[in-house]
């Protein structure tokens, strides 16, 4: 149940982050608006961040776990072994990633 409710959140959250982006693309390309900025200076915060880089990596390894377990139905009796093979390729990819992105914060990179 949470991996389904996780993807439902990751789903949201990466079309939160696209409107978001191109709203903001808009109206900085049209008026200049300080509103787009404001926008801009949100999606741009490195906590934003590393929730978009959340949302991207889980959701697309999870909808590879689903697509498995869709073609291959016989892969359903383990589910509960594929859920954690998921979060033991997840993790260690979102580890180094933060880890890269806060790197190249402290560093300015």
């Amino acid at each position: 149940m949470l991996a389904w409710i996780l993807h439902r959140i990751t789903g949201l959250g990466m079309i939160v982050f696209v409107s978001l982006h191109v709203i903001s693309s808009f109206f900085t390309q049209e008026m200049g608006s300080d509103w787009a900025i404001a926008i801009n200076t949100v999606y741009e915060s490195i906590y934003f961040q590393f929730f978009i880089v959340f949302c991207v990596l889980y959701h697309g390894i999870n909808g590879i776990r689903i697509i498995i377990l869709d073609l291959w139905p016989r892969m359903l009796q383990y589910q509960k072994e594929m859920t954690w093979l998921q979060w033991l390729v997840f993790v260690p990819i979102y580890g180094l990633t933060i880890f890269i992105m806060i790197q190249k914060l402290i560093t300015g990179g």
